[in-house]
C-alpha cells in the first residue's frame, strides 16, 4: 500500500473549505508555549481554536521518564496517544496549527516533525496558525469534540532524530552540517536562557539561522521557496550536504527541518534533547560563546 503524502502547508482558505465540505481531516491545535511566557497552550485551546480541531499536548505524547522538556515518546505511548486520544489512523490527514502572535509559527513544525518520525507524512501545517485564520475572519469556538478511538501503527524513523552522543561526534567528524534555531543572544551566549540553570552559548561548528528567519513577518506566513533556499545560502548551508537542526528542546529546530523539507531536502534530523541536554553534559570547553 502507497502511503498518503499530504501537502507539507496549507492555506487557511483551504483549511476552511475542507472544514465546510466536511472532508476527513483531523486539525490538531499543537501550540506550546515556553514556560517564561506565563501561558497555558490548553487552556487557550479550551477557551478558543478553529472548530474541529482537537488538541495536541507536546508535553503530554512525550518520554516523561526523561528529566528533558518534550523528549519524543516511544513508539507504543505514540501510537496510543494519536489512536485513542486523538482519533488518528495511519489513513488520517493531519492539518496542525498553533498560536504563535508573533510569527504565526512556533510548535506546530514539532508536531509534524513527531508524526513524520513515526512514520506519517499525511500531515500538513496551516500557514500562519491562528492569526491568519483570524485575520481572514473565520470562524474559532469553544465547543470541543470528542473522536472515536482508532489504531494507530508507527514506523519508526531514527534518521530523524540526534543525541547527545551523536552531537557530540558530529563534533570531531565535521560530517553534519548544524543549524540553532535559537536566538541570536542565546546562541552567542549574551542573552538567558528561558530555563533557570541553563547556560546559552552553542556548540562547535553551529549556525544559527533564528526560527522565525523563515517567515515573512508582514505576512506572518512561511516564506516562499526560492526565499528559503536564499536564506540557507547567505547562512552558508549547503543543502546537499547531510544537516541536523537544533534549539533549545527541540521545539523550533523542527522549523528548520520544515524550511530544508521544503526546499527539498527531506531528511534533516532534529536534536531531540538540544542545548538544554548539551548545556547540562556537556564539559564547559565544549560551550562556545560569540559568533
Amino acid at each position: 500500500m502507497i502511503k498518503a503524502k499530504a501537502a507539507t502547508v496549507v492555506s487557511a482558505k483551504w483549511l476552511a473549505r475542507k472544514i465546510s465540505e466536511k472532508s476527513s481531516i483531523r486539525i490538531l491545535d499543537g501550540s506550546y508555549h515556553l514556560p517564561n511566557a506565563n501561558r497555558n497552550a490548553k487552556a487557550e485551546y479550551q477557551h478558543e481554536h478553529i472548530p474541529g480541531a482537537l488538541f495536541f499536548d507536546i508535553d503530554e505524547c512525550s518520554d516523561v521518564e526523561i528529566p528533558l522538556p518534550h523528549m519524543l515518546p516511544s513508539t507504543n505511548h505514540f501510537e496510543n496517544y494519536v489512536g485513542s486520544t486523538l482519533g488518528i489512523d495511519n489513513n488520517t490527514h493531519v492539518v496542525i496549527y498553533d498560536t504563535n502572535e508573533d510569527f504565526g509559527l512556533f510548535s506546530a513544525p514539532r508536531v509534524w516533525w513527531t508524526f513524520r518520525v513515526f512514520g506519517h507524512d499525511n500531515v500538513s501545517i496551516l500557514d500562519g496558525g491562528i492569526p491568519k485564520w483570524r485575520s481572514l475572519g473565520l470562524p474559532v469556538t469553544q465547543q470541543l469534540i470528542t473522536t472515536p478511538r482508532r489504531v494507530f501503527s508507527a514506523t519508526y524513523r531514527p534518521h530523524l532524530v540526534k543525541n547527545f552522543e551523536q552531537v557530540a561526534q558530529n563534533i570531531n567528524t565535521q560530517e553534519c552540517l548544524v543549524v540553532d534555531a535559537r536566538s541570536k543572544e542565546r546562541f552567542e551566549g549574551t542573552g538567558p536562557e528561558p530555563r533557570p540553570g541553563i547556560r546559552s552559548g552553542h556548540f562547535s561548528g553551529a549556525r544559527n539561522i533564528p526560527f522565525q528567519s523563515i517567515m515573512d513577518l508582514s505576512t506572518k506566513t512561511i516564506m516562499d521557496t526560492n526565499q528559503l533556499i536564499k536564506l540557507f545560502q547567505e547562512n552558508n548551508v549547503d543543502l546537499n550536504q547531510p544537516l541536523f537542526a537544533s534549539c533549545g528542546t527541540g521545539l523550533t529546530a523542527c522549523c528548520i527541518s520544515l524550511a530544508a523539507f521544503l526546499c527539498g531536502k527531506e531528511d534533516v534530523a532534529v536534536y531531540d534533547g538540544s542545548w538544554t541536554e548539551w548545556a547540562q553534559k556537556a564539559k564547559p570547553i565544549q560551550i562556545l560563546s560569540g559568533p
